[in-house]
């Protein structure tokens, strides 16, 4: 007969007591108390790859992130359309003579903007609402509004749209001081002019850079500075619309897409949105563009060297009671120095002026007949 271990039974049964405890413990820790001592185990578990692995939990993260932000920030999306003029356009027959067909007369989505006030203004681009027509904004839930005004900024391509409504959902506009390369952003808006609020995420590719916007051809160019890259899949008809982080913040309004390239697109910062804002909250419109009357021509240092004349800004037009003529500018002169600048090939006029405001008093030399002069010009506003 089989003598029984009565010592190793209670041993086990003791350890056993104590796992059971242990599991209830913290099942009621984390239904009584909110403190979740097993999801401490889960996660080491997770971490050494013992329950799904961390990339699943990252992957099933980054998906709730965006399905978040989607859900949160999309009822303050809009897509704005327009309906132009109908006109006749001339078309020239390959065969010989002329065709014709008519343009215009049909509501066409063009682009996006986001809410920035439960009354309704909305911000977007201002090539987006650069053309003759009658504007529109459709909001997520497929209501229209006719737009009421539209103010553009001149220096950026910012422009405010008003819409008469009220209970409106404003976004959240963050800030793009600190931005950092490979931060993970997130798009919405109409692509293609076609699909409305599409969704694509992807990351900060390049922060300062300097592009030229528009085209020539398309009525516009912009030269945009200090502007944002990103990989996230930016199309025409996704300008105005918001460029946002994880939190749901708009850090940028989308502006435009590398022609030729592939994920390559640019936003705005929403720092230089929130100043045209602010502005335009203060005084009903956004600040001018500092004007000083002049038509120039830059003067290289070889054509400097070769013609012995100074490096500078050519004048070669004086607009009659500017501020330039008030300053004493002739036709012929040279200017080498604006408010202290060197003016040079690498740094032009129209580089240094854009950085002032209406108002500005700024000294300004100027070459002339072999001398050199000191002026000074009040700069006023431009207006378009």
């Amino acid at each position: 007969m089989k003598k029984i271990n009565f010592k190793g039974f209670f041993i086990g049964l003791a350890v056993g007591l104590i796992l059971l405890a242990a599991a209830s413990g913290g099942a009621i820790a984390d239904r009584l108390f909110v403190i979740k001592p097993l999801d401490y185990f889960v996660k080491r578990a997770n971490q050494t790859g013992l329950a799904g692995g961390v990339l699943q939990q990252k992957v099933l993260n980054e998906e709730s992130v965006v399905t978040d932000v989607a859900e949160n920030v999309s009822p303050s999306v809009v897509t704005v359309s327009i309906e132009a003029p109908r006109r006749r356009v001339l078309q020239l027959n390959p065969f010989g003579g002329f065709s014709q067909r008519i343009e215009g007369g049909q509501p066409q989505d063009i682009g996006t903007g986001f809410i920035v006030s439960a009354d309704g203004l909305i911000v977007t681009n201002k090539h987006v609402v650069s053309s003759d027509g009658t504007y529109k904004v459709i909001t997520q839930d497929n209501k229209e509004y006719e737009v009421k005004t539209i103010s553009r900024d001149p220096s950026n391509d910012i422009a405010v749209i008003k819409i008469e409504a009220s209970g409106l959902k404003p976004v959240d506009l963050g800030s793009s001081d600190n931005l950092k390369v490979g931060q993970f952003v997130i798009a919405i808006g109409t692509a293609l002019g076609e699909f409305r609020h599409t969704v694509t995420t992807g990351v900060i590719s390049g922060l300062g850079r300097g592009i030229t916007a528009g085209s020539a051809f398309e009525g516009y160019v912009e030269q945009l500075d200090n502007v944002i890259q990103t990989d996230a899949a930016i199309n025409p008809g996704n300008s105005g619309g918001p460029l946002l982080n994880s939190a749901g913040q708009v850090i940028g309004i989308n502006v435009a897409v590398a022609s030729g390239a592939q994920n390559v697109g640019f936003a705005i910062p929403v720092n230089v949105v929130k100043d045209a804002l602010n502005q335009f909250n203060q005084t009903g419109k956004f600040a001018g563009r500092a004007y000083l009357g002049v038509e120039y021509q830059m003067v290289s240092k070889q054509t400097a060297v070769l013609n012995n004349v100074v490096q500078g800004a050519y004048i070669v037009n004086v607009v009659s009671d500017s501020p330039a003529d008030k300053a004493g500018i002739q036709v012929d002169d040279i200017m080498t120095k604006f408010d202290g600048q060197d003016l040079s090939e690498d740094k032009s006029l129209a580089d240094v002026i854009k950085d002032k405001k209406t108002g500005d008093t700024v000294s300004i030399e100027i070459w002339r007949d072999g001398e050199t002069k000191t002026l000074s010009a009040t700069l006023t506003e431009f207006s378009e």
